[in-house]
């Protein structure tokens, strides 16, 4: 299983509106030594605090820090249907797109259009199958309570 720290941000029911807490990349990140996705990750994504939603199985409140555990298997499924189904209509999109053209710069064109067709339709795929997943990430454990 995958765990990780989160602080509660808002309670919805029997759900907890969550944020990680750390880092997320390993210790190398910011000795410069490393991989470099650290650097990718400061340069490319948001500065803004990510947010989940988790079942709320340990009653946390808000601003209780807590454990998260993700279900077993979880992240490859969503590894694999956020990144190799777009990339695969992609694909398929571009190699159908080149079947249809006559000339050379013809089935280029058409390659090209294909293979952004696929892409927007693997996003959308994507985004509509992972909607209906019920498996969730699940508050497990209360790490430190605070008392307001």
């Amino acid at each position: 299983m995958n765990e990780m720290r989160a602080v509660v941000l808002e309670l919805r029911g029997d759900q907890a509106a969550i944020a990680p807490v750390g880092n997320f990349g390993c210790s190398h990140c910011n000795s410069g030594n490393g991989c470099g996705s650290g650097k990718l990750a400061r340069m490319f994504c948001s500065n803004k605090p990510r947010k989940f939603i988790a079942n709320n199985s340990a009653q946390a409140r808000v601003g209780d820090e807590v454990n998260v555990v993700l279900p077993e298997g979880m992240l490859l499924h969503s590894s694999l249907l956020m990144y190799m189904l777009p990339l695969m209509l992609l694909l398929g999109g571009a190699l159908l797109g080149a079947s249809l053209g006559g000339t050379d710069a013809a089935r280029d064109g058409y390659a090209v259009l294909g293979a952004l067709l696929g892409l927007l339709a693997g996003f959308a795929a994507s985004r509509a199958i992972a909607a209906g997943v019920k498996q969730q990430a699940v508050v497990q454990s209360v790490v430190e309570a605070k008392d307001f």
